[in-house]
């Protein structure tokens, strides 16, 4: 009877130790994945805020506020790619404070990822803030159309998007001005069909979702990554019970 309950305690040890290995291999992968998604994010981000068109379109519309939610990125994503590099570390030690730390860690990553997912659509998507803003400086622009500053901003924005106005070429007469010819299709001759606000808004959302959509990806990750290290601590506090008995 000793010798199988001896059997029986080295076998649960074995089984422990390969669902640990497991579960290790798991979160290493995950933290693999991870980092190169933070990578992608970094780029990204660097990206949209260096990109010298899409800047000059936002210093003319006094829109800047859209770069506060790439900021918050781009300080999430060096977060997601030391967090990976932490968590690549802390499953190999197999060390309960060293995990609990990574939990940590992955929650500050989760906290971060959301927010500037949150703050990036909020700037840049439809129903945002990010429309009143442009159609307020549209509308500006319209006013002081006699102005030769305000007719470049006009003609730069409307010719390289094929847009007019803030809403529709109806804002020009609205507001009693003459419609340019940068509001006119090259091809037809006939006005844009759709406002600044709306092509501007689906230009922006367009690059800002695949960043978000990365960045809500990551937090899925995280998430699973702090339910993956708290399995661990368990297996591992098992297996140090099983060890002690085991000797005992």
């Amino acid at each position: 009877m000793a010798g199988k309950g001896d059997g029986e305690g080295e076998g649960n040890i074995l089984k422990l130790e390969n669902q640990i290995a497991v579960i290790k291999y798991v979160i290493l992968f995950t933290n693999v994945l991870q980092w190169m998604i933070g990578a992608a994010i970094f780029a990204l981000c660097l990206w949209l805020r260096f990109e010298p068109g899409i800047q000059e379109w936002l210093q003319k519309l006094d829109s800047l506020q859209f770069y506060n939610g790439v900021y918050v990125l781009i300080v999430a994503s060096l977060i997601i790619m030391i967090v990976s590099f932490i968590g690549c570390i802390s499953a190999l030690q197999e060390s309960t404070m060293a995990i609990l730390l990574y939990i940590g860690t992955q929650v500050l990553g989760f906290i971060f990822g959301l927010s500037g997912s949150a703050v990036l659509l909020d700037n840049s998507a439809r129903d945002s803030h990010f429309q009143p803003w442009v159609r307020e400086r549209m509308r500006l622009l319209i006013m002081n159309a006699h102005h030769e500053q305000s007719q470049q901003t006009l003609a730069m924005i409307q010719e390289n998007i094929g847009c007019c106005g803030a809403d529709g070429a109806r804002d020009y007469l609205n507001l009693q001005q003459p419609l340019p010819n940068t509001c006119r299709d090259t091809v037809t001759g006939n006005p844009y069909f759709h406002g600044c606000v709306d092509e501007l808004t689906w230009f922006f959302e367009e690059k800002c979702g695949w960043i978000a959509g990365l960045a809500m990806t990551v937090c899925f990750i995280n998430v699973l990554n702090i339910v993956l290290s708290i399995v661990l601590i368990q297996a591992l506090k098992k297996e140090e019970e099983a060890s002690d008995t085991y000797r005992k």
